[in-house]
């Protein structure tokens, strides 16, 4: 079945980043990298990647087949995707299992969901 893992950030979380030492950085990239490299080892990874900031995200809108666009950041918004995972395993338990080791798990920030597709979850 196949999983996405969002990471999401906020401001505090944003602010810890920047505030951490190159040193503190580094250990949290090297768990990211670690986590990339034991997924494609084992042919569970599809794609993982971080997303740009929000500032430079545009919200979307078409209202009577117009279309406008709002450029980011989203003041609104509280919580924000940073990155995710796609993956494939046996079983949600085991995507936790993954999703438990990337950093931002130790601030409640990494959310693990079923990918569906037409027919429901992509079993």
């Amino acid at each position: 079945m196949k999983y996405m893992i969002l990471i999401n950030h906020n401001k505090q979380t944003r602010d810890a980043w920047q505030n951490m030492s190159e040193a503190e950085q580094a250990v949290g990239m090297k768990a990211h990298m670690s986590l990339v490299g034991d997924l494609s080892e084992s042919g569970e990874l599809i794609v993982s990647d971080a997303l740009a900031d929000q500032s430079q995200a545009k919200r979307v809108l078409v209202k009577d087949g117009q279309v406008s666009t709002t450029d980011g950041p989203f003041p609104e918004v509280k919580e924000y995707v940073a990155g995710f995972y796609l993956i494939e395993c046996d079983s949600l338990e085991k995507a936790v299992e993954h999703a438990a080791r990337i950093p931002e798990a130790n601030f409640g920030m990494v959310e693990v969901r079923p990918v569906l597709s037409a027919g429901g979850p992509d079993m």
